[in-house]
């Protein structure tokens, strides 16, 4: 389902980016007609669809293939870390943020707080002195600015839908395609 954008520092390529998801591409995979998609996004499209998500052709699941140079290329983008919103600054290569936030990131979590208001506290909070009123004041802006970026992701996605819908329906209608053969468009 692809790495959000506003997660990598400095613009990323066009190509990098999944045509499903809108995102930078996760595990890309090729169809056979060379159009590439995050795993996730291609697999769910053909469950429900069965051909490619460019309607060019039917394809199946068994026809797709790894692209293992541009997942190597993607994984060498540098992106900040998950744990941004708590405070973490780094930034580093895709391929290495799995086992900063694992092993090195002082902002992950590591223990649910005992004094009452039982949000997760990072490795940095249970060293110094942890504050439930003003570490509940920081979630809930945190979660506020996580529901408008979901707002945001779900206008683009209706957006992406309707595109979608619009070409469906004019691929489906007989009368535009004697239409646009008629016009050599085809």
């Amino acid at each position: 389902m692809g790495f959000d954008l506003d997660r990598f520092e400095g613009p990323v390529d066009p190509d990098l980016i999944c045509k499903l998801c809108g995102k930078v591409l996760e595990d890309p995979l090729s169809t056979p007609c060379g159009h590439v998609f995050c795993a996730a996004c291609a697999l769910q499209w053909l469950a429900k669809v069965g051909s490619c998500p460019v309607q060019c052709q039917k394809i199946s699941t068994k026809e797709l293939n790894h692209v293992l140079p541009l997942k190597n290329l993607i994984l060498k983008l540098d992106i900040k870390c998950d744990h941004r919103e708590r405070g973490c600054d780094a930034v580093l290569n895709l391929r290495d943020v799995a086992s900063h936030m694992r092993e090195r990131c002082e902002h992950r979590a590591v223990e649910d707080c005992k004094d009452g208001c039982g949000l997760a506290l990072t490795l940095k909070e249970r060293s110094e002195d942890h504050s439930c009123l003003q570490a509940l004041r920081t979630h809930s802006g945190l979660l506020q600015t996580k529901v408008l970026s979901l707002e945001k992701e779900l206008k683009r996605q209706s957006r992406f839908l309707l595109k979608l819908k619009i070409e469906i329906a004019l691929f489906s209608d007989p009368l535009v395609d004697i239409i646009l053969n008629a016009n050599g468009r085809i």
